[in-house]
């Protein structure tokens, strides 16, 4: 009798197992109609205007739920506040996976604050994909989990140096920076270019992201003789420099990352000194006629008419479109393991971002075009240049 109910209480187990999906079976963050993702970003602080970025995604999490999520699930998505101040990132971090039980995390602005959150992402098995930054720190060593969209700053830096000393003629080059990883960084390509040239900077000037008092780094820019001032640093840091250095009347051409494309909020946060400005994209402008943009723009008037159009807020959409399209090509079985081989098998998978590639690369760099624009006194952009692959 013992051995006859042993049996069927195998027979009864084993039908279990049979019948239920591999969806159904535990991974966190997943359940058969929800996928839970999460991302940080400065919504306050010297940083907070980079803090759209999230805001930005939210839209597109808004916009597949109302067209019925994929493969039956639909998207939540939380965002926290982390000032831009690492220690926060990193308790964001764990609460994530500790206490919210994230699937995926997706954007998040910055080097030192991602820095914090990196090992315990990838060691819990979190997928990442499109950090805000574009530091090496993404790529070298390769994790597994993390996908990065955003070309590397020495990258960009080093080909913006050379749009100004070949297609400008400008020779004397200064570099205002801030003083971390993302700024040393952009000093990095820069000063790679003109060691090719065999010239040096004429002048680099760093400041700390809670600087408030420019002016001595003004003066040494403008006693320098810079012909050009390429700047590497936060919205906040932009606007007292430029202050500064109009107030003791040094105009050079300024020149910067994506980083600080927004140039309607440049043009105000700056007081109207934004005009001129030379600056790499990473997406298409905000008046593009591109038809995702044209999606984008309408479902932004229905979701979240309160929140201003422009780069930084739908770069929050960019830096996560690859993600979503992983878990498209996931299928209905989703877990950590089947989106990372769906993640490499983009090639050239392009939204309103530059074309995004894992499929066939030595790296996680997915992103490796920008073009560039000039900012004209109304903050709409002057297109220089067409898409520009930048790598080395």
């Amino acid at each position: 009798m013992v051995k006859k109910s042993l049996f069927f209480v195998g027979l009864l187990m084993f039908t279990f197992f049979i019948a239920t999906p591999a969806s159904a079976q535990a991974v966190r963050g997943v359940t058969d109609t929800e996928i839970i993702i999460g991302q940080w970003g400065p919504q306050t602080g010297p940083a907070a205007p980079w803090g759209a970025v999230a805001r930005g995604t939210d839209l597109l999490v808004k916009i597949i739920n109302e067209e019925g999520g994929i493969h039956g699930r639909k998207f939540k998505y939380i965002l926290r506040d982390d000032s831009y101040m690492p220690a926060k990132t990193k308790a964001i971090a764990k609460e994530f996976v500790e206490q919210i039980g994230v699937f995926a995390v997706v954007g998040g602005v910055g080097i030192a604050t991602g820095m914090t959150a990196r090992d315990y992402l990838m060691e819990n098995k979190v997928p990442w994909a499109g950090p805000v930054t574009g530091g090496y720190e993404w790529i070298h060593p390769i994790q597994k989990y993390l996908f990065s969209i955003y070309p590397l700053y020495d990258d960009e830096a080093f080909n913006m140096t050379g749009y100004l000393y070949e297609k400008l003629g400008l020779k004397k080059i200064a570099m205002f920076y801030q003083n971390d990883d993302y700024g040393k960084q952009g000093v990095m390509g820069v000063e790679r270019y003109l060691l090719k040239q065999k010239i040096k900077l004429v002048e680099k000037v760093s400041a700390e992201v809670t600087d408030r008092d420019l002016s001595t780094h003004a003066l040494k820019l403008k006693n320098s003789g810079a012909e050009a001032v390429i700047m590497w640093t936060n919205p906040t840091g932009a606007a007292l420099i430029l202050a500064e250095t109009a107030k003791i009347g040094f105009k050079p051409q300024w020149a910067t990352s994506n980083t600080l494309s927004d140039s309607a909020l440049m043009m105000q946060i700056t007081r109207g000194l934004w005009g001129g400005m030379i600056t790499s994209f990473f997406g298409e402008l905000p008046d593009s006629n591109h038809p995702l943009m044209v999606k984008y723009r309408e479902a932004h008037k229905k979701f979240a008419p309160q929140e201003r159009w422009g780069v930084f807020y739908y770069a929050g959409i960019i830096f996560s479109e690859p993600f979503f399209e992983g878990v498209r090509r996931a299928g209905r079985n989703l877990t950590t393991e089947s989106w990372v081989k769906a993640m490499e098998s983009l090639k050239n998978f392009q939204g309103i971002g530059p074309p995004i590639t894992y499929a066939g690369i030595k790296d996680r760099q997915g992103g490796k075009h920008v073009f560039y624009g000039k900012v004209r006194p109304d903050a709409t952009i002057e297109k220089l240049t067409d898409w520009i692959r930048i790598t080395k």
